[in-house]
């Protein structure tokens, strides 16, 4: 198994991978991704003490959870946008009648 820090890195690699297919609307892409970092975490579960890292690596960790998280803002500034849309159109707003819609009824 994976030491973790080699997870953590593998995890960032994907993230990347994740901003790039969700920039692209790829979304079978981004999915798969999903997963694989699931999986990755799940791993990361596993592997037991993160305490015995050296001073090196506990920053190095650090600066991987932070890109992470910033490539995980990155990914919903472009999903969210296409989740309201599915939103809308699954309760009935994007149903809306041509005139409302020229009227801004419901707006």
């Amino acid at each position: 198994m994976p030491a973790p820090l080699e997870i953590y890195e593998q995890m960032c690699a994907l993230s990347s991978r994740m901003v790039e297919a969700a920039r692209a609307n790829d979304w079978d892409r981004l999915i798969a991704l999903e997963r694989a970092v699931a999986e990755l975490r799940e791993a990361l579960l596993h592997t037991g003490d993160v305490g015995t890292e050296s001073p090196e690596e506990a920053e190095r960790r650090r600066a991987l959870i932070r890109r992470i998280l910033e490539d995980d803002a990155e990914v919903r500034r472009h999903t969210e946008p296409w989740m309201e849309k599915v939103r809308r159109f699954l309760t009935g707003h994007a149903r809306q009648s041509p005139l409302d819609r020229a009227c801004g009824a419901g707006h």
